[in-house]
């Protein structure tokens, strides 16, 4: 596991521009914190912190609109295949993420609001104990990491803004 250290490289992820929220599809990702000791390990890791940094701040402007994040579920791909990429989101979430155990999360998701609007169930709670499949695993914070990735997060809003402001193409 690449730990995180604090003054270590960053990235912007916005290699087809930003995503939500504020999306500008003219902005464009970059590392800094370069150096000759920098290695493929090292910038894999900033991207994928800055993937995390990116879902973070989709997370915190829900916070911040009064729509309250309770908890979050991995499904698919990456949840089920890269425990790296799922501990380190559930550290810099600061919060529990669980792996649904389902192939077809999404189409079982959908057949619960279905069986509910149809009447087969009171509510999607309901429905999600009676037809979810439950969870493989939980990915809990690290709270000796959870302080370095906050610590980070400010570093990678700070550049984010910096281009933004200073480096936006204007074509």
């Amino acid at each position: 596991l690449l730990e995180p250290e604090a003054g270590s490289e960053i990235a912007i992820d916005w290699l087809n521009g930003r995503r939500t929220p504020d999306a500008n599809q003219a902005l464009q990702g970059a590392f800094a914190g370069l150096s000759l000791g920098t290695d493929t390990a090292k910038m894999f890791r900033a991207l994928v912190e800055a993937t995390c940094f990116g879902a973070k701040k989709i997370v915190d402007c829900f916070n911040e609109q009064e729509v309250n994040v309770k908890g979050l579920i991995g499904l698919g791909g990456v949840a089920k295949k890269s425990p790296f990429i799922m501990q380190m989101m559930s550290d810099v979430m600061n919060m529990p993420i669980r792996i649904h155990r389902s192939e077809q999360t999404c189409a079982a998701g959908a057949a619960m609001f279905a069986a509910t609007a149809a009447g087969i169930y009171n509510n999607v709670e309901e429905a999600m104990a009676a037809m979810g499949q439950g969870f493989d695993t939980t990915y809990q914070p690290d709270p000796q990491r959870v302080p370095v990735y906050a610590a980070r997060y400010e570093k990678y809003k700070k550049l984010g803004n910096f281009l933004e402001t200073n480096l936006t193409n204007h074509q």
